[in-house]
C-alpha cells in the first residue's frame, strides 16, 4: 500500500519526502510519479520540504476551543517568535481526539494534554535545542470494569473458539439480530443485516474494515476501547471476518493515536502468536490475518468510502453510491465496515445473548453504548450508558457543569447535529416532537429531560452520535457556530462544488456576524444554501455543514441578532463584544 510506504519513509526521513526516495518508490512499485503526487498533496500529514525543528500544533476545535485554545496558540506564537520563528512553528490542527483533557497540542508528534503553558514552553524550548528530548505523554490503559468487556480485561477469546467448534455462522447472526445492535459511527444501519449482505455476496475475496479514524470533534470513544480493551475488537473482527468469508481484516486508524496503535499491534501479535487470527486459526481450516492501517488524517477519511479510497491509494475523496463496500467495497470486492465500538460490542452479546444487551435500555430504548462528553462539564470522559438515558443523568455522571455554570447548550453529535438549548421554545421544535413530548400547556422543553436515543433525537430536529459537548452560560453561541463552520470548510475534501464552496460562505457570513459586521442579507440566504447542500453534497460533511448555523437561527435567535442588530457579543466573546 503506497499510503503506508509513504508514512515509513517520511518517518525514516525525519518528517518530510525527499525527491530521490519518491523516485526509488516510484521505480520500486510502478507507480508514476504524478499518482505518488496526488496523494502526497491531499493528505496534510505529509511534506515534500524538510519542517521546522519544533512544529507546534493546538487543537482548536469544540472542547479545545472551549477551554481557551486560540489564546493558548497565540501565546505560544508569541514564544516561538521569541526563540526562533524559523525553527519554531506554531499553528492550529482540526481535533486531535482529546477533548477530555482539553486544551491538547502536538510537539513534533507527541500529542501532550492537561499540561501547563510554562511546561509546554519548556518542553518547545527543550526539542529546539535536542529534537530527541520530548518525553512521551502515557495514556491510563488499565481495564475499565466495564460490561462491554466479558473476559474482565483478560483475552480469552471464547467466541472466536465457539464459532471454529460449531461453525454456525447463522447463529451468530440471528443473535446479533435479537440484539438490536446497530452501527456506533452514526449511520446506525443494522449490524446484522451488513454482516448477512456481505457474506451472501459470491467470490472468494471479502474484506472486513474497522473505521477507527474518530476524527469527529468531541468524538473519543473509541480511543479508550482500543487502548483499555484491544482485544475486543480483534475478537469481533475476527468474528466478522469467520462469518462473511472475509479473507483479510484491516483497523483503519488515525495517524495521531500513537498509543492505540501500539496497543492495537500488540492485541493482534498475541492473538496471532496464540493462533486465534492469521492462517490456519487454532489448527483449523479457517484463516483471517488481520493487520493496522495507519491513516495520514483528514476527517474526511471518517466517511467510509473515502477511507476506502484512502487505502486503494487514491486521494480520500468520498464515491458515490451506489454501489455500496457491502457489494463493492474494498478493491472493489464485498465489504464489512464497521466502527470500533461496534465490532467491540460483538463478544459481549455473544456471551450473554441478544436478549441481555437488548435489555439494557431504558425508557423505552434498547440497548447500551459509549458516549464521549467534554465541553463545560467537571468530570469529561468516556461513559458506557444505556440508550435512553436522558442529558441531566449524562451530565450527573460527568461530574455537572463545571465552575457553577448553568447548562445553555448542547452538541449531541458533535458539529454535525448542531446545537439545541437548555429550554427550547416550542415554536422552535418540530411538530412531531411537540406532540409526543411537550404537555399541551408547556411554552418550552427543558433540555435535560430529553432522553439520549436516536428517535427522540430525530423528533427534536437533531441527532445522536457518539460526541456529546455540554456548553456553559458563559460560552457564546455565534463564536462557538464559527468554530463548528469552520471545521467543516477546513476539512471538506473539495470534491464536490456546493460543499467547498458552501462552507467557505457559511464560514465568511458567521466570521462577519462575529465581528459585528453587517449579517442581514446572508442570513436570509442560509436556508436555500443549507437545502442545496444537503441535497447534491456527495458526503454527510457537505450534508450538515449548515447544521450549526441554522439550529442557531433556530434556537438562539435573540442571541443571534444582538450580533447582527447591535454589533453586540452579549458574552463578550466576540469581536462584536
Amino acid at each position: 500500500m503506497i499510503v503506508q510506504e509513504l508514512r515509513k519513509i517520511q518517518d525514516r526521513c525525519k518528517g518530510y519526502l525527499p525527491v530521490e526516495e519518491l523516485h526509488a518508490l516510484s521505480a520500486r512499485t510502478g507507480t508514476p510519479l504524478h499518482r505518488l503526487h496526488e496523494v502526497i498533496t491531499f493528505f496534510p500529514h505529509f511534506r515534500l520540504e524538510p519542517p521546522p525543528a519544533v512544529e507546534v500544533r493546538v487543537c482548536r476545535d469544540m472542547a479545545c476551543h472551549l477551554r481557551n485554545a486560540g489564546r493558548l496558540e497565540r501565546n505560544l506564537k508569541a514564544f516561538a517568535a521569541e526563540l526562533d520563528g524559523k525553527q519554531v512553528h506554531v499553528e492550529g490542527v482540526s481535533c486531535l481526539g482529546q477533548c477530555d483533557h482539553a486544551p491538547a497540542l502536538v510537539i513534533n508528534d507527541h500529542v501532550y494534554w492537561d499540561v501547563d503553558e510554562a511546561t509546554l514552553r519548556d518542553r518547545i524550548a527543550r526539542a529546539l535545542a535536542d529534537p530527541d528530548s520530548l518525553p512521551h505523554q502515557h495514556a491510563d490503559r488499565s481495564p475499565p470494569g466495564w460490561r462491554i468487556d466479558p473476559y474482565n480485561g483478560e483475552p480469552r477469546y471464547e467466541q472466536i473458539r465457539k464459532f471454529v467448534e460449531t461453525r454456525d455462522g447463522d447463529a451468530v447472526l440471528k443473535t446479533l439480530e435479537a440484539s438490536g445492535l446497530k452501527g456506533m459511527g452514526g449511520a446506525g444501519f443494522p449490524t446484522h443485516r451488513k454482516w448477512a449482505a456481505v457474506r451472501a455476496e459470491a467470490g472468494p475475496t471479502k474484506y472486513v474494515v474497522c473505521n477507527a479514524d474518530e476524527s469527529e470533534p468531541g468524538t473519543f470513544k473509541d480511543r479508550e476501547l482500543m487502548r483499555r480493551a484491544p482485544h475486543l475488537l480483534v475478537e469481533g473482527m475476527a468474528l466478522a471476518g469467520l462469518v462473511t468469508g472475509a479473507a483479510h481484516g484491516y483497523v483503519y486508524i488515525r495517524h495521531e493515536f500513537e498509543e492505540e496503535i501500539e496497543a492495537m499491534e500488540r492485541a493482534i501479535e498475541a492473538a496471532r502468536a496464540a493462533g486465534l487470527c492469521g492462517d490456519r486459526i487454532l489448527g483449523s481450516d479457517l484463516s483471517f490475518p488481520l493487520e493496522v492501517f495507519v491513516s495520514p488524517g483528514n476527517y474526511i477519511c471518517g466517511e467510509e468510502s473515502a477511507l476506502l479510497e484512502a487505502m486503494e491509494d487514491r486521494r480520500a475523496e468520498p464515491r458515490n453510491k451506489p454501489p455500496f463496500p457491502v457489494q463493492a467495497g474494498l478493491y472493489g470486492k464485498p465489504t464489512v465496515i464497521n466502527n470500533v465500538e461496534t465490532l467491540s460490542w460483538v463478544p459481549a452479546i455473544l456471551a450473554h445473548g441478544g436478549e441481555w444487551y437488548k435489555s439494557q435500555g431504558v425508557r423505552g430504548a434498547t440497548g447500551l453504548r459509549f458516549v464521549s462528553i467534554s465541553g463545560d462539564v467537571n468530570q469529561p470522559g468516556v461513559y458506557e450508558v444505556p440508550f435512553g438515558q436522558t442529558v441531566r443523568e449524562l451530565i450527573d455522571q460527568a461530574g455537572g457543569m463545571r465552575d457553577g455554570q448553568q447548562l445553555k447548550a448542547i452538541a449531541p453529535s458533535g458539529p454535525s447535529s448542531g446545537f439545541l438549548p437548555a429550554q427550547a421554545r416550542r415554536e422552535a421544535l418540530p411538530p412531531r416532537f411537540v406532540a409526543d413530548h411537550m404537555a399541551a400547556d408547556a411554552s418550552t422543553f427543558d433540555v435535560l429531560d430529553l432522553p439520549l436515543d436516536s428517535a427522540t433525537l430525530g423528533k427534536a430536529g437533531s441527532m445522536l452520535g457518539a460526541a456529546f459537548v455540554a456548553y456553559g452560560d458563559k460560552a457564546c453561541m455565534v463564536d462557538n457556530a464559527l468554530n463548528c463552520t469552520e471545521f467543516f470548510r477546513n476539512e471538506s475534501c473539495g470534491k464536490c462544488v456546493p460543499c467547498r464552496l458552501g462552507s467557505q460562505k457559511l464560514t465568511d457570513l458567521l466570521r462577519s456576524i462575529a465581528a459585528g459586521r453587517d449579517g442581514k442579507g446572508g442570513l436570509s440566504a442560509v436556508g436555500e444554501l443549507s437545502e442545496t447542500m444537503m441535497l447534491t453534497s456527495i458526503c454527510g460533511l457537505g450534508q450538515v455543514a449548515a447544521n450549526p448555523l441554522t439550529s442557531l437561527m433556530r434556537h438562539f435567535r435573540d442571541e443571534l441578532d444582538e450580533h447582527v442588530e447591535r454589533g453586540r457579543c452579549p458574552a463578550g466573546v466576540c469581536r462584536a463584544g
